[in-house]
């Protein structure tokens, strides 16, 4: 199949994770710091969309958090839950814009890699199903695998995220810079998935020592971060680390295509 692009060249979504104002909540056992007060802040500093991962031991988000969102939230609500019967049955229930299935371990901190698809195809492939019937975007988050990128659009899933730990974590800790093989490795399989049909998103450690690179792929339509954003927000304020990372993105985006915005 030939490699068409399925947006556009040079836009670049934005997708903030709020799961991480709600960590700070609940070490306390209160209502502060809100979930949805920081998903509006986002709004208005850039963002495009809002994740939030209802993880099943209800580390952070919780599923009232969810209802807020869902009903008060003006932007796409990208859902991240682990395939389990339990959150097919709240997606189904919500029907927000967008699912991001991801593996989930109780005893880890956070998701440590992506799903092994081609190892559980079958079971995705009908787990899935009800929620693209629904009006869900699928999305499946998996490593930088051919592999797993096959597997993920023989199951029918309409988008991949791809994990991009490994490389930001190693940016970092100066292990490594713009010619690093992961970040090769990134973009080849970027631009396979593509010529496949799926759309591209990537998510993980991103922070604005490795957020260019990453928003220079063409096929890249979506970029995912989190707990960098919620973390940087302490020094800075949450629109501000928002606004710099959205200005970084574009930045990125306009010098990958020649876009002269002087």
């Amino acid at each position: 199949m030939a490699n068409t692009l399925i947006q556009p060249l040079g836009q670049l979504r934005l997708g903030v994770n709020i799961d991480h104002v709600a960590t700070v909540r609940n070490a306390r056992g209160g209502v502060y710091p809100d979930p949805l007060r920081a998903a509006k802040m986002a709004e208005i500093a850039g963002a495009d969309g809002i994740t939030a991962h209802l993880r099943e031991d209800r580390r952070h988000i919780t599923d009232s958090d969810i209802d807020a969102l869902m009903e008060h939230l003006r932007i796409p609500l990208n859902f991240e839950m682990a395939a389990t019967p339990e959150m097919q049955a709240i997606a189904l229930r919500h029907k927000p814009h967008a699912v991001c299935i991801v593996p989930e371990k109780r005893e880890e901190r956070t998701t440590e890699g992506g799903l092994n698809v081609a190892r559980e195809e079958n079971h995705l492939a009908h787990f899935i199903a009800p929620l693209r019937e629904a009006g869900c975007r699928v999305s499946i988050f998996i490593a930088a695998d051919q592999k797993q990128i096959e597997a993920a659009a023989r199951i029918g899933a309409e988008i991949i995220e791809l994990h991009v730990g490994p490389y930001c974590d190693g940016v970092e800790e100066g292990r490594y810079d713009e010619s690093a093989p992961e970040l090769e490795r990134l973009r080849e399989m970027s631009a396979y998935a593509n010529s496949l049909g799926l759309e591209v998103h990537a998510g993980h450690g991103i922070t604005y020592n490795s957020v260019k690179p990453l928003a220079a792929f063409p096929e890249v339509m979506e970029l995912n971060i989190g707990h960098f954003i919620i973390g940087e927000a302490i020094f800075s304020g949450l629109d501000s680390a928002i606004r710099r990372m959205r200005a970084l993105m574009d930045e990125s985006r306009n010098e990958a295509f020649g876009v002269n915005v002087a």
